[in-house]
């Protein structure tokens, strides 16, 4: 390695949002504020849970909902057309 050119690998305390704390070293000056670490994530801790934001599971299924439903009102107007034509 050459001398000189290399940032300082040094200590630094990472703060959580939670307010854990612990070391790890980094070439960043002065302490790392982070919003989530492993002491509070859901994953790590267990009390992972599905939460559906905004309803974007209920909106998906009343889009295909009403798409299925545009689809059989034109199907049975083509078969009503087609059985007109017929006669």
């Amino acid at each position: 390695m050459k001398a000189g050119i290399h940032p300082a690998y040094e200590e630094v305390k990472v703060i959580c949002a939670c307010g854990s704390t612990f070391g790890t070293r980094s070439t960043h000056k002065g302490d790392l504020r982070v919003e989530i670490c492993s002491s509070c994530h859901p994953f790590f801790t267990g009390r992972q849970k599905l939460v559906d934001t905004e309803g974007r599971v209920d909106r998906f299924q009343k889009k295909f909902a009403k798409a299925r439903e545009l689809q059989a009102q034109k199907k049975a107007a083509a078969d009503a057309k087609s059985a007109k034509a017929v006669h």
